[in-house]
């Protein structure tokens, strides 16, 4: 058992506040959050106690929108529009990866995400097999999404990988999902459609995300992407749809009628200069927001906190008012608001019998003083130089700078490097 004391625990929990306490973990699970238990806990054999210092112990960030394995793509297919990106950089460059590629890109992002205090994410990219290995491998908590398109994976794939991962392990899930309407043919998106009837399952998709992919949808079919995937019922049993960009009151309509989450990825938004996502209104129409980083290529980071940020100060310029969309709500989109996109229900809070998917942050930096209101700081002034330790179901795979996630750090960065080198030159 692991027992973290002498700290300000932010459970997450909707109307309780920070307070001062303890966390037990046994196992995967949280067993006590509570006041100190200095007498009980005396009693007993630790594995491990840790002072927190009075530092914060709250819910790890969920990444609900990802596309790990474009580590190898950081940096250098940039300051490009959406579609000439995706076809002129991303999809050739792509086509060149091998499964096993895949694998170690994918280590590269996960070391990224616990710096940030990303405890899962949920990752649409080309291999499922090979992204599982690599979160198993670093004992992450991984969701994979289907990416079917026309040019890769397949309606048979999606189907035999959801049988072989869907609520198999702790760890790692599988749902439902392709890259997005304007690259899947009908044929495929009634086939998706037959499996989430199948299934009874979720099903999760780019949405929305420019301007002109919206208005192409229009010219072919007189519908917007989002009524025209509703009118072919791939979205029946929910799911979720990735930026959202340029919605409809009909889309949203959609959306609340489905229970559809929406994953907000304002960097990668900002940068592909596809808009901003109308975040305050989508909250006042009551509908489930979560974040997501979207891929290295198109952010270039993985930081939670830099989304956070975003998604408030964004929200307040594009309605011309500063009370829109306040902190608060910013963070329960990146951690419960993710749990429940990527269907987590047990990481969404610390309270016993959760997963202890947990993280700590340095309050003792000068960012974060003085402790006026220490949720608004995380979204406002909060930064990933706070993370002081990010666990994953109830081990520490990250604290004080150092990786256990059972390989070497620069191992996994000289790996990388030779993979970009081998196909970007």
């Amino acid at each position: 058992m692991i027992r973290i004391y002498h700290a300000r625990i932010l459970t997450m929990e909707e109307g309780k506040d920070i307070f001062d306490g303890e966390i037990w973990i046994s196992g995967t699970k949280i067993v006590y959050t509570g006041p100190d238990k200095k007498e009980e806990a005396a009693k007993i054999t630790w594995e491990r106690q840790i002072d927190a210092k009075g530092n914060l112990v709250m819910p790890g960030f969920k990444n609900a929108h990802t596309h790990s394995a474009m580590t190898f793509l950081r940096s250098h297919a940039d300051d490009m529009p959406l579609l000439s990106w995706l076809n002129e950089q991303v999809f050739p460059y792509e086509a060149k990866l091998t499964p096993d590629d895949i694998y170690h890109l994918s280590k590269l992002a996960v070391m990224e995400y616990l710096t940030s205090g990303i405890t899962a994410n949920a990752d649409m990219y080309l291999t499922p097999d090979t992204i599982i290995e690599a979160s198993r491998d670093c004992g992450y908590r991984t969701i994979v999404i289907g990416a079917v398109n026309n040019f890769t994976q397949s309606v048979e794939l999606l189907d035999e990988c959801y049988k072989r991962y869907h609520k198999k392990e702790n760890l790692i899930n599988f749902e439902l999902g392709f890259h997005a309407e304007y690259t899947t043919k009908k044929e495929i998106l009634e086939g998706i459609a037959d499996l989430a009837e199948k299934y009874h399952a979720p099903v999760y998709t780019h949405n929305s995300e420019s301007e002109s992919e919206v208005a192409q949808c229009v010219e072919r079919t007189g519908m917007t992407p989002t009524v025209y995937m509703h009118r072919l019922g791939v979205f029946n049993y929910g799911g979720g749809f990735y930026h959202c960009v340029h919605m409809t009151q009909d889309d949203l309509d959609i959306v609340k009628e489905h229970n559809i989450s929406v994953v907000t990825n304002p960097a990668s938004n900002l940068k592909l200069a596809s808009g901003i996502a109308p975040i305050d209104h989508m909250l006042k129409e009551g509908i489930n927001l979560a974040i997501g980083t979207d891929g290295p290529a198109s952010n270039n980071c993985l930081d939670m906190f830099r989304e956070m940020f975003l998604v408030t100060a964004l929200a307040k310029y594009r309605e011309n008012d500063a009370s829109a969309v306040d902190a608060v709500d910013v963070l329960k989109m990146a951690t419960t608001g993710g749990a429940k996109a990527m269907n987590l229900p047990d990481c969404d809070v610390l309270a016993e019998g959760k997963e202890a998917d947990l993280i700590m942050i340095d309050l003792n930096q000068p960012n974060m003083q003085p402790i006026h209101n220490i949720q608004k700081n995380l979204v406002y002034s909060g930064s990933k130089q706070n993370v002081k330790m990010t666990m994953v179901a109830g081990k520490i795979l990250y604290e004080n700078g150092e990786f256990f996630i059972g390989t070497d750090a620069y191992k996994i960065y000289e790996k990388a490097n030779d993979i970009a080198k081998r196909i970007v030159g």
